[in-house]
């Protein structure tokens, strides 16, 4: 796609990248009408991951990862989400749960999960709960003083990877009385009694993917502590500040897909005697789709390198995340008015990406989300220069 802007990557990401386009086309693009259909986790297709590396990409090669940078993590994200939704967001899920150990884990902690991980036994992020989603501080599960560790009682509720990931990093309050400040970290392993998934979310789009929750009535010693005694909220905004880049990579990717159909719908389809791209109407949208997609894409990108280079990416990773979701939901839903009615119904491609977009607005923060981090960082900035 010589029209959208493409990233100038070093050869070791094009060389993931382009391994990431092979896999999607021949092995999780045909797979996924099946899986959207069924709502099935694809276990084989964690298994080509895992065979290819893709699940230890981002993690360090002392702890059996690939070493892969941030630049070269989005572009595989990026790439497969273009194939199939499903399987960029399983990514994204194994991404989400081990940036907590690779920011705060021990080294005995890093040597047994990272390890874990990159042989496909993945660890979630458990932060949501059924009433505390963006409100984080709110959350209720508690971790008390109980022999020598500390009982985790509480649900944890939308679990990306959930059921699937072996283990969970599980954040549970402390010190109730201290809100946000009283949280902490815990590494569960679902196996260990009092550790029960017993809800799979029936899901609108990427039915690929597995979501559940976690009820937890259950000891675990200290060493399972992940970071800090009563700092892991900042620990998970830390996590998701990453996660966010991670989602706008994915938002490329389905939005690229949408682009594509409605490209190719556009040349192909004729009316009145000509291709129905040839009509401003439908020809000045693909315009708009080209030229929004590139801009989103120059965004992630730049946020990404940000990250390599150790930057803050608070702002950066917040903006990226919101307009490429947001783009991504501007281009599906063009693809399928250019699709027109076919494009409404299964199984078009068209109609599966309108629903596994919708999902890129709410979760790692809704685009509400961003907009009041963005809104507090443009306050904060504007009072020191009234100073």
């Amino acid at each position: 796609m010589t029209v959208i802007w493409n990233p100038t990557l070093d050869d070791n990401a094009a060389r993931w990248q382009a391994l990431a386009h092979k896999l999607g086309s021949e092995r999780f693009a045909p797979l996924a009408p099946e899986l959207d259909r069924e709502q099935r986790y694809p276990w084989e297709t964690i298994s080509a991951l895992v065979e290819h590396k893709f699940t230890g990409l981002f993690l360090p090669t002392q702890w059996g990862g690939q070493g892969a940078n941030l630049v070269a993590t989005v572009a595989v994200v990026e790439a497969l989400g273009t194939h199939c939704a499903s399987t960029a967001a399983i990514m994204c899920a194994y991404q989400l749960g081990a940036f907590p150990l690779l920011l705060a884990g021990t080294d005995e902690q890093k040597s047994f999960y990272l390890r874990e991980m990159a042989e496909g036994r993945a660890t979630s992020f458990a932060l949501s709960e059924r009433i505390a989603g963006s409100d984080a501080a709110a959350i209720e599960a508690t971790a008390v003083r109980e022999g020598g560790g500390w009982r985790l009682r509480g649900e944890k509720y939308w679990i990306g990877n959930g059921g699937a990931s072996r283990y969970y990093v599980v954040f549970a309050k402390t010190d109730p009385t201290a809100g946000g400040r009283g949280i902490s970290a815990f590494m569960v392993d679902k196996e260990q009694p009092g550790a029960v998934i017993d809800e799979l979310s029936d899901k609108m789009g990427i039915r690929g993917t597995q979501t559940s929750n976690l009820k937890l009535d259950l000891v675990v010693p200290d060493s399972a502590q992940v970071g800090e005694l009563n700092r892991a909220l900042r620990l998970a905004l830390q996590t998701l500040n990453v996660g966010r880049i991670m989602v706008a990579a994915q938002s490329l990717g389905v939005a690229l897909a949408g682009y594509r159909e409605a490209a190719v719908r556009a040349v192909s389809r004729r009316t009145f005697g000509q291709p129905i791209g040839d009509n401003q109407a439908i020809g000045f949208r693909l315009a708009d789709m080209a030229t929004e997609i590139s801009a989103a894409r120059m965004m992630l990108y730049q946020a990404a390198q940000a990250y390599d280079r150790q930057e803050d990416v608070s702002n950066l990773g917040a903006m990226a995340k919101l307009f490429a979701s947001e783009v991504s939901h501007r281009v599906v839903d063009n693809t399928v008015q250019i699709w027109g009615g076919l494009g409404y119904c299964k199984p078009t491609v068209a109609e599966r990406l309108y629903r596994d977009q919708r999902i890129l607005e709410i979760y790692e923060g809704s685009s509400e989300i961003q907009r009041l981090v963005l809104s507090r960082a443009v306050r904060k900035e504007a009072e020191e220069l009234a100073i």
